[in-house]
């Protein structure tokens, strides 16, 4: 005879009646009463067209088929909960290929200063990350999760911080500013030439957002360079190019040096924190959660 679909969670209640020798404390293991036990039992008996158990009031004892059967299904049931379980310890705890798509920008400020304590920490994984500007389909792809801006994040995703909003500074080099027209408030701006950076390959730029009192102002600068990766747009700065506004942090070293001016420093706005985004899913592979919370944790520390 074939085994068919009802065959099997039959073919499982009888091995658990077979090791109890019990219908009631069998039926308590599988969550169903003795009477739904019972019938299953007798429907396998049925199908089978053998008796399984001898029963009594006082007691319960396997047939000889009953015997025969418990001898090769007892190996294969346990065989399938060893596997069961080995799927489920794999989905749960850090392990595997981790793929990360980020942009360089995102990576050089929230990663890469930590990547290699997360490494330490989690021996059984391995982090393959994809430095892109463009807003790659991650999914279409084979990446576990992205790095982007919040603005700039793909629809229909699942989204969490990876750190506190990046504070933003302008920049220009010594040379550009000697040459031009003073800039001492965010209006001065519409009389420069300012570096427009995209927020990907085809998107949209990046905005020049400013505190003005308490308002936050953005301003419609001009600029006939168009970039779409910071660490351009900071070189181009630093050639003279114009004024660039760019991350603090990503810019410090320039401004250290001398290499680049910072200016309006009383006033720029943050721009949006970046987020780690990812696929909705039922169940959040381990790998993914220990990234998440190591970096979350990592980054959050940098900041107080």
């Amino acid at each position: 005879m074939s085994l068919k679909s009802t065959h099997l969670p039959a073919l499982i209640a009888f091995e658990c009646v077979a090791r109890h020798l019990n219908f009631a404390r069998a039926a308590a293991e599988m969550e169903v009463t003795p009477t739904a036990m019972s019938k299953t039992i007798k429907q396998l008996e049925a199908q089978l067209g053998v008796r399984l158990f001898n029963r009594t009031t006082r007691s319960v004892a396997l047939t000889e088929s009953g015997s025969q059967l418990l001898d090769t299904l007892a190996p294969a049931l346990e065989q399938i909960r060893f596997s069961v379980q080995q799927v489920h310890d794999t989905a749960s705890r850090p392990y595997g290929a981790l793929k990360i798509n980020s942009s360089y920008v995102a990576y050089a400020s929230l990663i890469e200063p930590h990547v290699a304590a997360f490494l330490t920490q989690y021996p059984e994984i391995t982090l393959d990350i994809a430095l892109d500007n463009g807003l790659s389909d991650i999914i279409g792809e084979g990446f576990d999760a992205g790095i982007r801006l919040g603005q700039a994040l793909q629809r229909d995703m699942i989204a969490v911080p990876l750190g506190t909003s990046q504070p933003m500074v302008a920049v220009a080099a010594p040379a550009y500013l000697a040459r031009s027209a003073p800039l001492d408030t965010p209006e001065d701006l519409l009389a420069h030439d300012c570096i427009h950076q995209r927020l990907s390959s085809r998107g949209p730029y990046m905005d020049w957002t400013f505190r003005i009192g308490k308002a936050t102002v953005a301003i419609e600068v001009k600029g006939r360079l168009v970039l779409d990766e910071m660490r351009t747009t900071l070189s181009a700065a630093r050639l003279g190019c114009g004024v660039a506004l760019v991350f603090r942090p990503f810019a410090q070293a320039d401004i250290a040096s001398g290499a680049l001016v910072a200016l309006l420093e009383h006033c720029a706005a943050p721009a949006e924190t970046f987020h780690l985004y990812y696929a909705n899913r039922a169940q959040m592979p381990g790998k993914l959660r220990a990234f998440i919370d190591f970096f979350q944790t990592r980054n959050r520390q940098a900041t107080e």
